[in-house]
């Protein structure tokens, strides 16, 4: 597969305009609340949805670090684009890392003309499950899908949807039309940031599938191994969190140029010229320098694994290694930019605070991206990798059926393998 020769410079010129536009719109559509739907189609007509699709199916196959440094400066412009399309994302990842070579083609191509996909892989429920299913249609060419999923996030911007679903044998990937009948897409996505990524509902009422349309079969209460979906998925949000640093920074900087007076000085000053607003602005660059490299680092370390899988010599090892890599990052750029959020107040006394600026819109955003995450859980699983040598163990769904190797851990090096007794009822 081809890779990009574009260098940085180049890329950053061909969508210095779209960040400018979509930027622009971003305090607009925080305070309206309004779906950015002008902003997502900027970026599937300028090919940004395809970046990573590599230059035989029509995209522009730029490298892994490439990909995260426009994604971290899409993220300063409007925090809310990089979730939007992180799912959409994430499945070019899949069809790069699958075997299929014929899905590739058909999916690939779609996404290098403008298609996007969505995500209705969650639930809310009592319990971790994957409850949406799968049965048979009276036409053997079509499958029916029922069910309801919850953080659909993309999935009101998207043409396509990629469901986790399960036939009482294995959980799937089903590909479905957005508009598709007995299709029901719902922006009640409530939470106090992130609002414009239509994370909320999505329903599905007897929607009649092509069978080619499913995708892969899978075991969710497996942990994945031996890809880079984890790491990735981690990246774009970390990436996303450097893009809201850059833009506390720079609406930090912004605040402070503007300011003819300062807090117990008498008549007009200068609050740039103030050492103390010196030492605030400070910290704000250089917490946003360190999260945009340890994105960057990241994103190194996904590309060395993906050049390896390339050449077939990626091992299990390397793949825990970087899932590892992406939770130490993330244990510093969660905390990193929560600072710089709260400390832009700082810079400018109450009038920072005002409904008309929505500063506030930086911390929620990260807030709710951190809160994506679950931190704690995962300082947990890397410090369970250096003392024990115990990889990552998230699962993702119950088990439709039981297994011999339920419950086991895997050190690194250790190559799983799916036994075929995971076949069950889906209860």
């Amino acid at each position: 597969m081809t890779t990009s020769a574009l260098p940085d410079a180049a890329l950053y010129a061909r969508f210095a305009e779209v960040f400018t536009h979509i930027g622009e719109g971003a305090l607009a559509r925080e305070q309206n609340r309004e779906l950015a739907r002008d902003a997502v189609t900027q970026l599937k007509d300028s090919g940004f949805t395809a970046l990573r699709v590599p230059r035989e199916y029509g995209g522009s196959g730029v490298s892994l670090p490439q990909y995260f440094r426009l994604l971290t400066r899409l993220g300063e412009a409007d925090s809310n684009l990089p979730q939007i399309i992180r799912a959409h994302s994430g499945f070019i990842e899949q069809r790069l890392e699958s075997d299929d070579i014929a899905a590739r083609e058909r999916w690939l191509g779609r996404i290098a003309k403008g298609e996007t996909i969505g995500a209705a892989t969650s639930e809310r429920t009592g319990s971790t499950h994957n409850s949406v299913t799968v049965t048979a249609d009276k036409d053997p060419a079509y499958v029916l899908l029922n069910g309801e999923k919850y953080y659909s996030t993309g999935t009101l911007y998207s043409e396509w949807i990629n469901v986790a679903a399960h036939d009482t044998q294995n959980d799937l990937h089903v590909l479905v039309r957005s508009d598709a009948p007995g299709v029901a897409r719902n922006d009640d996505w409530d939470g106090f940031g992130q609002r414009l990524t239509a994370s909320g509902t999505t329903r599905f009422d007897n929607v009649r599938v092509p069978v080619e349309q499913i995708l892969s079969r899978y075991n969710a209460s497996e942990p994945r191994r031996n890809s880079l979906l984890t790491a990735f998925y981690q990246a774009v949000h970390l990436a996303t969190l450097a893009g809201i640093a850059r833009a506390v920074l720079r609406d930090g900087v912004a605040f402070v140029q503007g300011r003819t007076r300062t807090f117990g000085v008498a008549g007009q000053s200068s609050p740039r010229d103030n050492p103390l607003v010196h030492r605030v602005v400070g910290r704000l660059g250089s917490l946003a320098y360190s999260a945009e490299a340890l994105v960057d680092a990241v994103a190194t370390a996904l590309d060395r694994v993906h050049q390896a899988r390339t050449a077939g010599t990626a091992t299990t090892a390397d793949y825990i290694a970087v899932d590892i890599q992406a939770y130490q990052a993330q244990q510093i750029v969660l905390e990193q930019v929560l600072e710089a959020a709260t400390l832009l107040f700082e810079v400018g006394g109450a009038s920072a605070t005002s409904e008309a600026r929505r500063l506030d819109r930086h911390w929620r955003n990260a807030r709710v991206i951190a809160s994506h995450n679950p931190a704690i859980q995962r300082e947990a699983a890397v410090g369970n990798y250096h003392l024990n040598g115990t990889a990552p163990d998230e699962r993702f769904s119950l088990a439709h059926a039981s297994a011999d190797t339920a419950g086991k851990t895997f050190r690194p090096g250790e190559r799983k393998v799916v036994q075929d007794e995971f076949a069950g009822t889906g209860k």
